[in-house]
């Protein structure tokens, strides 16, 4: 598993069947300490994940065994929405509340 924030959507209208519903983001990899590591990914979202929202991502055969995508030609998946991140007794990221 790995951090990422999500910084973008991949629109594409002409994709395999089995990727027609799915929604296509963008996420920055990050670091621990949510620093951006200067890659970037494509990935299915299966959480709802928003703009700019610390993520959860797995990849390789892992992103295949997210609930409903076991049939879909992935290769990296967003399986989390991040509330907090805590380092020892540090915490380093909080989402902040509505």
């Amino acid at each position: 598993m790995e951090l990422g924030r999500v910084v973008g959507q991949v629109v594409a209208t002409q994709k395999d069947e089995k990727l027609k519903g799915r929604k296509l983001l963008v996420v920055e990899l990050l670091d621990e300490h949510l620093k951006p590591q200067g890659s970037h990914v494509v990935a299915v979202d299966s959480v709802s994940a928003g703009q700019s929202e610390v993520v959860i991502i797995v990849r390789g055969s892992s992103a295949r065994q997210t609930t409903g995508l076991e049939k879909v030609p992935t290769d990296t998946s967003i399986i989390a929405i991040v509330d907090a991140l805590e380092i020892g007794k540090k915490t380093v990221f909080e989402k902040a509340k509505a």
